[in-house]
């Protein structure tokens, strides 16, 4: 048997031949492009986890009084708090606190804080603290996932108000005896006199004591609807009058929408305050009020609480 073949044939087996490279081809492409992005969309993560927790426990700053768990291995944190107390007496006081913080391995954190206070007319650097943390466990190995926390404060400026808060004031507002014959002396002078009077006023207070503090953090999410903080606190300060403070504070969260830029929720704290003037009568102080986030970017997250003073005892905001 004798095939014959015509220019025509050749051209159509010419044309089946590319037209079934150029399919294997398309089809190997489509493969390929669909296994690159379900590769993407499996292992894409916003933010890295820390020993599996979510993104929400996972960069340590939970919420304005709250911090939970620990930063993942080589992670760095930049936190900047802003905290504004209005008083049921005297004029408010107003405080920055910046904030960094090192994830290690092993389920070890380290932090470094300096705070700034402005009260009264006077700005000072208050204080200065060196932080450690440690988890028990990876996420969810054990129950509310226990961390660990411990620091030490150092007093950087001086005591401008006394942190008790309910301390009786019958003499407010009397200046010192040499301090008001020299004003009826100075007569019109009053605006150097002023100044003269705050830089003593200044340099009269004490210096601000160091103190410890140790802390249970506490933390869990509920169905990936709820998520949920608690601090419990002690702190004693070294020097001074020996200023005392214990309680807790905690903070439940709602995601308002799936990839957790919005959040709402409640932020509550309990404080006993006492020093060594009032050790048998203790201040009792509880705040609570509404929190809400946004986190405009995956480095970026702003918080905002407005508490309100529940007890004599408390701030009013």
């Amino acid at each position: 048997m004798h095939l014959f073949t015509t220019p025509r044939l050749v051209r159509a087996r010419i044309t089946l031949l590319t037209l079934g490279c150029l399919c294997f081809a398309a089809i190997a492409r489509a493969r390929a492009q669909a296994a690159a992005a379900d590769h993407i969309t499996v292992v894409g993560q916003e933010l890295p986890s820390a020993y599996g927790a979510p993104p929400a426990f996972s960069r340590t700053r939970f919420a304005p009084i709250t911090t939970a768990y620990v930063l993942p291995p080589g992670s760095v944190l930049a936190a900047t708090i802003y905290d504004g107390d209005v008083f049921r007496k005297g004029i408010p006081a107003n405080s920055f606190t910046q904030e960094i913080e090192v994830g290690l391995p092993y389920r070890f954190g380290v932090a470094i804080e300096a705070e700034l206070e402005h009260y009264n007319g006077i700005t000072q650097g208050r204080s200065v603290s060196l932080e450690a943390r440690y988890a028990l466990a990876d996420w969810n190995k054990i129950p509310l996932n226990p961390t660990l926390f411990a620091e030490y404060k150092f007093g950087t400026g001086r005591i401008l108000r006394d942190e008790a808060l309910n301390q009786p004031d019958e003499e407010e507002g009397m200046p010192a005896p040499d301090t008001a014959l020299r004003r009826l002396s100075l007569g019109g002078h009053s605006h150097h006199v002023r100044k003269q009077d705050a830089a003593d006023d200044e340099a009269s207070q004490p210096d601000l004591p160091d103190a410890v503090e140790g802390r249970l953090l506490l933390s869990q999410d509920f169905g990936e609807h709820l998520e949920w903080a608690m601090n419990l606190f002690f702190e004693q300060e070294t020097g001074g009058d020996r200023g005392r403070e214990w309680g807790f504070a905690q903070s439940i969260v709602a995601p308002l929408n799936r990839a957790e830029t919005f959040t709402a929720g409640v932020e509550m704290q309990y404080l006993e305050f006492s020093d060594k003037g009032i050790r048998d009568e203790p201040e009792q102080r509880f705040v609570i009020g509404p929190t809400i986030g946004w986190k405009p970017a995956r480095w970026c997250r702003l918080d905002v609480s407005e508490l309100f003073g529940c007890t004599p005892d408390s701030e009013r905001a």
